[in-house]
């Protein structure tokens, strides 16, 4: 065979490994309203940038009559490529082979290009769709697995790791997503779980449906694993390619500025009248995070869980910053479990990839109840307590509103090594809100009084003395908890000013292995 016939050879090859499991099967991913792994790579890199590996990889088991069935790729697409001219890693199964399943080849791709994305220190994208091991494998798929789950764990902190679900992604293939940083789920296709609905009811008798068990509504609003759920394959690529834009490349870089035209010195009067006289009427905070932010531009993650607390990016100055906001408008803005343990895990992101935080405070305090409490609202408001004590990236706070008892010291407070830390002048830091304190201090005086209306009368004075003495932003600025009690529509370039000063901060903490985060 001469030169040419070997290139020839070459390019069929190449053809025939672009067909995966063949025609047929690519029209019926199609007809699913789904995408084949090349055409998800080519919508979400750069045009023209991937470089694929292993093209020519294929299994080696040789029973069940798989010697058989041999597919080039063996049902992973893998390599590199670019977004916005910035190196990623990318796998993407190719469900038209073998269901997308995973062999011990299928696994050493994955390994690969994790490996090689932690040398150059770039973000690693994982298109899964998948319908779990390779049972013909048996052992040898389970060991894929756990080779995989390793390297996202040695990953994690270091590089940023994205998880795609535009599929099936059961048994043990959910671990190596819930080990990464995020995880998108297409609303159509996709669901995510470690047992499906048919052992379901034979262990537990629950007959319950493929959606209702881990279909993306239940992984977005009800359990917290997803972070995004797209509409479709192609909003969720290009979802990715706009998370990415606030990330650095790995944890020895700081993200990427930004150009943008948004004057750094922008006021916004409205924000002089966003918050209510009525202290417990609600209103909605990501109103005063658009207002301020570059653009009115705020990427929300994890918009449908746990909603009394808001987190996402957003830029100021052309810097990106990670935004951790109490939401007055769903249950008070109160921390729950649920709310503790979503901001606490976006903090630690934002901590090891040097992303600044920016918290807008307005918190009650925690939610009282037996539920809470049984369910270990110690720990999990704890894991948000570490998480900011712990963080050393720039940390600028913002009360907003209320900032009640120990949700006041949790919300990046002073004593947690907030670096910057503001108010507005209705803010009220206090132990506890202003009529509960009054009950507590004065209640035997109220119950001396034999008139109703005397008592009444009592009571309103010594909130009012309450509330001038303690429930003001002066007072905790008296003892230097708050360093400036700013005009509303100045936020924007407070904060921008903040993170400029900041910029060359140097914090540590102490030396140790790792801390044992309460979990």
């Amino acid at each position: 065979m001469n030169s040419r016939q070997k290139i020839k050879e070459l390019i069929e090859l190449r053809e025939k490994a672009k067909l995966g499991g063949g025609l047929e099967r690519i029209e019926s991913q199609h007809n699913k309203g789904k995408h084949t792994a090349r055409e998800r790579i080519d919508i979400l890199l750069d045009e023209g940038s991937f470089e694929e590996y292993d093209m020519f990889v294929t299994h080696r088991c040789t029973d069940f009559g798989l010697e058989e069935q041999k597919f080039l790729a063996d049902g992973v697409v893998t390599g590199h490529g670019t977004i916005d001219g910035r190196v990623v890693y990318v796998f993407a199964q190719d469900f038209t082979v073998f269901g997308g399943s995973l062999s011990e080849t299928h696994a050493k791709k994955i390994c690969k290009i994790l490996d090689q994305a932690m040398k150059v220190g770039a973000p690693v994208i994982g298109i899964n769709d998948s319908g779990g091991a390779r049972i013909q494998e048996g052992v040898n798929s389970l060991a894929g697995y756990a080779e995989i789950f390793e390297r996202n764990i040695l990953a994690s902190g270091v590089i940023p790791q994205i998880s795609a679900i535009f599929g099936p992604c059961a048994g043990g293939a959910v671990y190596s997503p819930a080990l990464t940083d995020f995880i998108i789920m297409n609303d159509k296709t996709s669901y995510m779980f470690v047992t499906g609905p048919k052992v379901t009811k034979t262990v537990t008798g629950e007959k319950i449906s493929i959606e209702d068990l881990g279909g993306p509504e239940v992984h977005a609003s009800r359990s917290g694993v997803a972070h995004f759920v797209s509409e479709d394959e192609e909003e969720g690529l290009l979802l990715i390619r706009k998370l990415l834009s606030y990330l650095p490349q790995n944890n020895l870089e700081d993200p990427p500025l930004t150009e943008n035209n948004d004057p750094i010195d922008r006021m916004e009067d409205d924000l002089n009248d966003v918050i209510p006289d009525d202290p417990i009427k609600p209103y909605d905070v990501t109103d005063i995070i658009h207002l301020i932010a570059d653009e009115h531009e705020f990427l929300e993650v994890h918009q449908k869980y746990a909603r009394n607390i808001v987190v996402g990016f957003a830029t100021f100055g052309g810097m990106p910053v990670g935004i951790v906001a109490n939401q007055p408008n769903y249950l008070a803005g109160v921390l729950d479990i649920e709310a503790s343990r979503k901001a606490a895990r976006f903090v630690r992101f934002c901590d090891a990839f040097n992303i600044p935080l920016v918290t807008l405070v307005d918190v009650p305090g925690f939610l009282p109840g037996s539920a809470q409490e049984y369910g270990g609202i110690i720990i999990h408001g704890a894991k948000l307590l570490f998480a900011y004590g712990e963080a050393t990236v720039p940390k600028i706070t913002i009360t907003l509103r209320k900032s009640y008892g120990g949700a006041h010291d949790v919300m990046s407070s002073k004593q947690l090594r907030g670096d910057i830390n503001y108010a507005w002048p209705a803010a009220e830091i206090a132990v506890m809100g202003t009529k509960g304190a009054i009950e507590i201090l004065e209640g035997k005086n109220i119950n001396k009084i034999d008139s109703s209306e005397e008592a009444q009368k009592y009571l309103e004075e010594k909130e009012e003395e309450y509330r001038q003495k303690f429930a003001t932003p002066y007072e905790a600025a008296k003892y230097g908890y708050i360093d400036d009690v700013i005009e509303p529509r100045n936020t924007r370039f407070r904060i921008i000013r903040a993170l400029r000063t900041l910029a060359t901060k140097k914090e540590t903490i102490p030396a140790k292995k790792h801390s044992n985060i309460p979990l």
